[in-house]
């Protein structure tokens, strides 16, 4: 247990928590550390940050200090892709090691919030993540807890697995179709070309191969298989996915024998976008809005892609909730509400 005594009686004691000090704009750390063993000139110090008491440390058998169940929460609920830091000042922050797509498990993260005593928070679902980036932090609420409640959380995440998970992005060899008349004679100059090859190659996948089509169904249509014969594991199609008569793209993606799972999205931007699966091939319907926002659907779903996840209509239909963008005047996406 911990035992509460004043400062000036606590020299020679083992210090069991840490002592926060706070200079406003300035400063805001441990002064002082568990396991220190407190002298007669730290007791000035002490005062001067506004304690008079402190906690020193007489732990029962049953009884777990906020640091080792901060160590045991952080190891029972990180999984794939995940390092731990040491504990400070209670809390231990969960890293990616890994680029890729965080994963949590929201029930479980439910269940262990509801315990009243032991806290996780987490990043939102699906962030894309980058090597060293903290995704999530768990202590506890008290100096110490029973050591039943520390099992209790091992124990929901060994029957129901882990809270907290970096799944790695598969690289994929992109196969690029970009349609329009305009594009495809000339008139005006392609943007999504460029785009797309920063997209795609930030998230570690590469484009193998990139050609423009007319609006015509049948050519479309044949250029995906293409792309698919050369060795494509993923495609875009850019382009021609409004309602206007001679958009033709999601008639060309059905010629090629893909089977459309969604063609629009309650997203905006991006409300036009097509996903489909051309066998194990995903096949991405990229609208225009996609060289114009920094933004859309796309950098929603393609994430989602790379990680290996099979994307069902129900995926696409859930975007609805924080699927609208504000169009702020400087975007700052992915720190927004846009996609969460």
């Amino acid at each position: 247990m911990l035992k509460k005594v004043k400062v000036d009686r606590a020299t020679g004691m083992v210090l069991g928590h840490d002592v926060t000090k706070i200079v406003p704009g300035e400063f805001k750390g441990p002064a002082f550390r568990r396991g220190h063993v407190i002298s007669e000139a730290d007791i000035p110090e002490l005062l001067n940050i506004g304690k008079e008491h402190v906690y020193v440390m007489e732990l029962g058998e049953d009884e777990v200090h906020e640091e080792e169940a901060a160590r045991r929460i952080a190891r029972a609920i990180g999984g794939t892709g995940i390092e731990t830091s040491e504990p400070r000042e209670g809390r231990v922050n969960l890293k990616a090691k890994i680029i890729g797509l965080l994963r949590i498990d929201r029930r479980l993260l439910k269940k262990i919030n509801s315990d009243g005593e032991v806290i996780v928070v987490t990043r939102h679902n699906n962030t894309v993540c980058y090597d060293g980036m903290m995704v999530a932090a768990t202590k506890i609420i008290p100096l110490f807890t029973g050591e039943t409640r520390v099992r209790k959380v091992e124990q929901i995440c060994q029957d129901g697995g882990k809270v907290v998970e970096v799944l790695p992005f598969i690289k994929k060899e992109v196969g690029v179709v970009i349609t329009g008349n305009e594009v495809f004679k000339g008139r005006i100059e392609d943007k999504f070309g460029a785009v797309m090859g920063k997209k795609i190659g930030a998230l570690g996948s590469v484009i193998i191969d990139q050609t423009i089509v007319p609006d015509d169904a049948g050519v479309i249509a044949r250029a995906i298989n293409g792309m698919r014969d050369k060795g494509s594991t993923a495609i875009v199609v850019c382009g021609g996915l409004s309602i206007d008569p001679d958009d033709v793209t999601a008639e060309g993606v059905k010629k090629s024998g893909a089977k459309i799972i969604s063609y629009g999205a309650p997203v905006m931007p991006g409300a036009m976008f097509l996903f489909a699966m051309l066998g194990d091939i995903p096949v991405l319907g990229a609208p225009a809005c996609v060289i114009y926002n920094q933004a859309t659907i796309f950098d929603l779903i393609l994430p989602r892609v790379l990680a290996g996840e099979r994307i069902r209509r129900q995926d696409i239909a859930d975007l609805g909730h924080g699927g609208l963008c504000l169009n702020c005047e400087k975007c700052s996406f992915p720190v927004c509400p846009f996609g969460k």
